[in-house]
């Protein structure tokens, strides 16, 4: 072959995949027209705001620029939504400044937009109707013909669910700051405002695999979890009146809530995406089994969903009966439209091999990020209690959280784990998950009795 040939052969291998372009040669206009833009809002914060943050706040808005421009150029739909939440919270800002200079909270309720869109209030209000509409839709899909628009439709209601809650608790940072010195607060400090979070979060890691996996299949099982979280935030909400923005307790006073919090949830919700997941998978794998016996997952979702509300009303020590029976009433008919329809959702849903896939990846993602949280937590306890362990219930379920998944993975990569017995461990570890995160505020007390239902 002569040098001809092999500089044509050469040619054609590095445009053809033989030799890929590098990382920055693959963006395109609109990435770093992103990228730009990032920076600049960046550069704007710093200037604006910078004589009121110290050191450690500075520094994670500094590294909240580049961690934002990769993950645009890394998925990027994540650029449209960082744009449009952007835009609508500064214009909710915009619009609570009076007319004599200074904000005015009072306009709240006196501005069209701010009163029934992007206040914090509505917009997270929005946020549940919207998750609620789009879990709906993803089971209509689930059982007609129809079914690719339903889930489609499902999808899109779900991307403005999440730029809600986003708007919302970027409103609700700003409103939380217009109160009184002292009082502005990240809006992750109590149950109300880490519920938001479960939710925007959990269904963004959902739709991201919907995207990666190029399948829909799986928004009914991964929205339901979603729409579970935004049945309690609207009791909460209801019967606790705890969308009241509330002035920090001193534990809570630390720059480690802004890094530990979301962390934490980001474990917290990739773990419930792989318990749905792995309930799905039982589901298509007994979907031609008539005998009792073999429906267990079926008759274990019945027995979670109608004991739920009396351990809430137990634990919480609330009378709000009416919610709950109507909560009662829609988990029965859910559990019903599973079990006659089980065939048709066997049908609707992705292989064994992608269910599988994807509930190991975000057991993966949910581990590491858990792990990251407790190391930040622990170093929270030093500067707050003065130890790095104390072994307060709440460390000690974070523990075996941390050791179940652990051993889940270990399995995994070993043994080989895979399947039923995946699925099953999946399954019994949100349970202990969901105890970590609401049944110890519920059932014991400790350092983190701040935490309280």
């Amino acid at each position: 072959m002569n040098t001809a040939t092999q500089t044509i052969d050469l040619k054609k291998s590095s445009h053809g995949g033989g030799l890929q372009p590098g990382y920055f040669a693959r963006r395109d206009l609109w990435d770093w027209l992103f990228a730009a833009l990032v920076l600049a809002a960046g550069a704007v914060a710093f200037w604006q705001y910078g004589s009121a943050m110290d050191v450690y706040e500075k520094s994670i808005l500094a590294g909240t620029v580049p961690t934002m421009v990769w993950l645009g150029w890394f998925w990027r739909p994540l650029r449209v939504l960082t744009v449009v939440v952007g835009a609508l919270a500064l214009l909710a800002i915009w619009l609570y400044q009076a007319p004599g200079g200074g904000a005015d909270l009072a306009r709240a309720e006196q501005v069209f937009l701010l009163k029934y869109f992007i206040s914090s209030q509505s917009a997270i209000l929005w946020m549940c109707v919207l998750f609620f509409m789009s879990t709906a839709f993803y089971w209509v899909g689930m059982f007609t013909r129809a079914g690719a628009t339903f889930e489609t439709l499902g999808s899109r209601l779900a991307w403005v669910a999440i730029a809600l809650a986003l708007i919302g608790s970027l409103v609700r940072w700003y409103e939380s700051h217009q109160i009184g010195p002292g009082i502005g607060h990240i809006p992750v400090s109590n149950l109300y405002e880490v519920f938001v979070l479960f939710c925007w979060m959990t269904a963004a890691y959902y739709l991201y695999y919907e995207d990666r996996y190029a399948t829909r299949g799986m928004g009914a099982f991964a929205m339901l979890i979603v729409s579970a979280a935004v049945g309690f935030l609207l009791w909460y909400t209801v019967v606790r009146e705890a969308h009241e923005i509330q002035p920090l307790v001193p534990a809570l006073q630390s720059w480690w809530m802004k890094l530990h919090v979301p962390a934490n949830f980001i474990g917290y919700g990739t773990f419930a995406i792989a318990a749905m997941l792995a309930f799905a998978y039982l589901i298509k794998q007994s979907a031609g089994e008539t005998r009792w016996y073999k429906l267990a997952p079926l008759w274990l979702l019945g027995v979670v969903l109608c004991f739920e509300p009396i351990v809430f009303r137990q634990g919480a020590q609330d009378q709000g009966g009416s919610y709950w029976f109507v909560y009662f009433g829609i988990s029965a008919l859910i559990v019903a439209a599973i079990l006659l329809g089980r065939r048709r959702i066997a049908e609707r849903l992705p292989s064994f091999e992608v269910l599988d896939d994807v509930m190991y990846k975000a057991i993966a993602v949910g581990f590491a990020f858990f792990t990251i949280a407790t190391v930040l937590g622990a170093l929270w306890a030093a500067e707050a209690w003065g130890g790095y362990w104390s072994w307060d219930p709440k460390e000690t379920w974070a523990l075996i959280v941390w050791l179940n998944y652990a051993a889940w993975l270990h399995m995994r990569l070993m043994k080989g784990l895979r399947g039923t017995v995946a699925a099953w461990w999946a399954l019994v570890g949100l349970a202990i998950t969901t105890f970590a995160f609401l049944g110890v505020n519920m059932f014991l007390s400790g350092l983190h009795s701040y935490g309280e239902l």
